[in-house]
């Protein structure tokens, strides 16, 4: 007769040391797993042969997703966005910017004595930047159309700086500088609007807009609203009108002053 006492303690030691929770434990997959296909449990080893039926169940499984569809698009798509260049405003630099009221005709007669007397009294660490606000206007000489720089508004300045007794002092006693522009002895900051208009921030790129030859039908005293340019929206009296060149000189309220400004025809709208 066999004996079968040794084989089935033999059995249950077996189960139990299957059944040990020491020894059964579940590793937690990594995202490389997660996002790689998996083999599917009992898989064949490798060289194993496949069934029909069996390559038929694998192809109809879960979808398999990889990383790149995961995070949204591929490093090349990342690669091929071109940045766009950011453009800085001057409104955006250290300080502030204020209007100085100059001698007409001497503006870059007090730019150039303003510039010797921060550098000779050690303030360029409050008084940064002193500006002449130009724009280029198209006149014709001897029949010939010529681009010339001219003043957006005579007989100012714009300085920017930290504004304190010393620096206000060294830019008030300047020669030709006859005083700040703001409400009462309180300078008053532009804002980013007036900094960029004066400072001629534009868009990038070509010029699309053709102007047309507009009808002479302004007449002087006439009140008028600016339409384009670093006056845009300001209204003022129309002093003089050259028919040959098709320009007005307009006499535009800035900074509680009227200026003479020249502008084209097409510039201007009436009221």
């Amino acid at each position: 007769m066999t004996d079968l006492t040794d084989d089935g303690d033999d059995r249950d030691e077996q189960a139990l040391e299957d059944d040990d929770p020491v020894n059964d434990v579940t590793d937690t997959p990594d995202i490389a797993s997660v996002l790689s296909p998996a083999a599917p449990d009992g898989a064949a080893p490798d060289g194993a042969g496949t069934s029909d039926d069996d390559a038929e169940a694998v192809s109809g499984g879960d979808i398999v997703i990889t990383e790149d569809e995961l995070l949204g698009g591929s490093a090349d798509d990342y690669e091929d966005v071109d940045e766009e260049p950011v453009r800085e405003s001057p409104y955006d630099r250290p300080g502030s910017w204020y209007v100085v009221h100059t001698y007409a005709g001497y503006e870059n007669k007090v730019k150039s004595n303003l510039e010797s007397r921060i550098n000779s009294m050690d303030m360029e660490d409050r008084i940064f930047e002193c500006v002449i606000p130009m724009e280029d206007v198209i006149e014709f000489k001897s029949g010939k159309k010529v681009v010339v720089p001219k003043k957006v508004f005579p007989g100012y300045l714009l300085v920017r700086c930290d504004l304190d007794d010393d620096s206000w002092r060294v830019v008030r006693n300047t020669p030709g500088v006859t005083g700040f522009v703001g409400a009462g002895s309180k300078p008053t900051p532009l804002t980013r609007t007036d900094v960029e208009t004066f400072l001629g921030v534009k868009e990038e790129g070509p010029e699309t807009t053709k102007r047309t030859r507009p009808r002479l039908e302004y007449e002087v005293g006439e009140s008028v609203r600016v339409r384009e340019g670093p006056f845009a929206d300001f209204s003022g009296q129309i002093a003089e009108i050259n028919e040959d060149q098709l320009k007005l000189k307009v006499l535009v309220n800035i900074f509680g002053r009227e200026t003479p400004v020249e502008l084209e025809f097409s510039q201007v709208a009436k009221l």
